[in-house]
């Protein structure tokens, strides 16, 4: 990818020695390590423990996740406090301590509510609270440090790099609380929640302190003065930002609404027990996997005219990702076996991991043009759009399944149904990715064009 203009720095920082080096990229994919880890204990162990242990209606903790992810269309307006004060790394740690300490309380509510549901939940809810507003200031401030400061031919791999070491902080992180959470009590889930926040916010401090080596007084003096509300229509009227927006709600829609469809597909179609439709999900992760590390090589390594062209692999992610859906229903209908459904899950996997991958590395890209010292309130723009696509994708999903399900008569033919309207939806948006940036001319200072990244490293 590259642009009219040359990369933009962070504003008075145009100067080589400002890009992050790779261990520069690696300490900040450890904050987004431990962002995932305690994000996953929100999202899988507390829920499990409202569900299966306290014996409350899945819509509980559905609406805390959803809780969650609402309050993070804040990010812009957190972003745009950095990018006024010239410093990210202040909210990156103030972001995980609100994570740490709002982990603890989710737990403890959660623990709480077995003798009192009502103060348990309501502890809880500022927990769930709490952990949103330090995901969103932690993660929009990791991104908008990396849009700045990683070398364009590196985006792709550096994109790559933090989003698996984020998994990695999930994977490593639930099965050593399950194996230190049994047997079950209040208390231990107390203590474990409080030994993975308390590990989680010391790792990302010691792993961002001194990454942001300079201050942008320059920046800051300009936009000081500047409200949020003025910050925010300047990156609004910005075609290409307000395309990007549109872009990344669509395609996460899509994204997210499959992921609480796939497993219980599986065990209608093909009876397949917990057991093996987890594996199922592994399999897809595996494959996630495989799609950014194409991409890293592809874009980053090899690089060129055609191969560095990211918005070539989000539209190949795309369009990868709606066949592969329209594979997955297919396989209920003419599968005889399960065979056929674990190449099409996977396929999804790899179409997901390119799009990932590559909307990642083209964010960072189009973060740092337009209007100077505005990379917080774009990635805080992008990230909020990501939030509540997350947010409604997963109930979206289910809730047309149920009313397929009623008007088909058929569970099989309702998965079927919206897997095809995910698909169309990963067509559409493929589609708004062609677009991006195609209205900007080239004379315009910062404007955007999707072309080839430079080679090399």
């Amino acid at each position: 990818m590259s642009v009219a203009s040359e990369p933009s720095l962070d504003p008075g920082m145009r100067d080589a020695s400002s890009l992050l080096t790779w261990t520069g990229i690696i300490r900040l994919g450890l904050v987004q390590a431990s962002l995932g880890a305690i994000v996953v204990l929100m999202t899988a162990t507390i829920n499990r423990v409202m569900v299966v242990e306290l014996a409350f209606p899945a819509v509980i903790p559905g609406l805390l996740v959803a809780l969650f992810h609402g309050v993070q269309v804040m990010r812009p307006a957190w972003g745009h406090q950095s990018d006024v004060n010239g410093r990210r790394t202040p909210w990156i740690i103030g972001g995980m301590a609100a994570l740490a300490v709002g982990g603890v309380l989710a737990a403890a509510g959660a623990a709480l509510a077995n003798a009192s549901k009502l103060e348990g939940l309501a502890v809880a809810a500022l927990g769930f609270l709490l952990v949103g507003c330090g995901a969103g200031a932690a993660g929009t401030n990791v991104l908008a440090t990396l849009a700045a400061r990683v070398a364009p031919q590196r985006r792709a791999a550096a994109a790559t790099l933090v989003w698996v070491m984020m998994i990695v902080g999930f994977a490593v992180t639930a099965p050593l609380a399950g194996h230190y959470l049994d047997p079950y009590s209040g208390s231990r889930l107390i203590e474990v929640t409080g030994v993975v926040c308390l590990a989680a916010f010391a790792v990302a401090s010691l792993a961002v302190i001194g990454v942001e080596t300079h201050s942008r007084p320059r920046a800051a003096a300009q936009r000081r003065t500047n409200s949020f509300r003025e910050a925010f229509h300047e990156v609004w009227s910005e075609p290409a930002a307000r395309r990007f927006t549109v872009f990344i709600f669509v395609s996460m829609l899509a994204y997210s609404a499959q992921e609480l469809l796939v497993e219980p597909f599986a065990g209608l179609a093909f009876g397949l027990t917990p057991g093996v439709t987890t594996k199922l999900a592994g399999l897809q992760h595996g494959g996630v996997l495989l799609g950014m590390i194409t991409v890293a090589i592809g874009a980053s390594a090899i690089g060129g005219r055609r191969l560095g062209d990211l918005k070539l692999w989000i539209v190949g992610g795309c369009l990868a990702a709606s066949a592969a859906l329209v594979a997955v229903a297919a396989t209920g209908l003419v599968a005889a076996d399960p065979g056929p459904l674990r190449i099409a899950v996977f396929a999804l996997g790899v179409g997901n991991g390119i799009y990932a991958a590559s909307a990642i590395g083209a964010m960072m890209g189009l973060a740092g043009h337009g209007a100077e010292a505005r990379e917080g309130v774009r990635m805080g723009l992008w990230g909020a759009a990501q939030a509540l696509a997350l947010g409604a994708g997963g109930l979206i999903g289910a809730g047309l399944v149920d009313i397929a399900r009623w008007a088909l008569g058929s569970a099989l033919g309702a998965y079927g149904a919206v897997f095809v309207i995910e698909a169309v939806a990963f067509v559409a948006a493929a589609m708004l990715a062609v677009r991006i940036g195609r209205e900007a001319p080239r004379a315009e200072a910062g404007a955007v064009e999707f072309e080839s990244a430079p080679t090399g490293a």
